[in-house]
């Protein structure tokens, strides 16, 4: 897959929250994305994806001012359409909900 720096953290996301199969996991992710399962493992196309949706760029210094974090995690539930634990917290102690 390649980890971090393509799709994998939202696979394995998908895969621990809904308790999919990787492959199925990976189609899951592709889809929401609009990209094919393919697109989702290159490096090149899903850095410019992350950074163009705001998902993050996980291999950039973390004081980098690209690096957004939390704001990052709620991009990402927000496109897989699923729930994270710190954005849930975040949302409840910052009074969004």
């Amino acid at each position: 897959m390649g980890g971090a720096r393509t799709a994998g953290d939202m696979v394995i996301r998908m895969q621990l929250s809904k308790k999919m199969r990787i492959k199925e996991a990976k189609q899951y992710v592709a889809d929401k994305l609009g990209l094919t399962t393919l697109e989702i493992c290159d490096i090149i196309t899903m850095s410019e994806v992350r950074e163009d949706r705001g998902f993050g760029l996980p291999h950039i210094e973390p004081c980098a001012e690209s690096n957004i974090g939390m704001e990052a995690k709620f991009r990402i539930a927000e496109a897989l359409g699923i729930k994270i634990n710190s954005v849930e917290r975040f949302k409840e102690r910052a009074g969004i909900k």
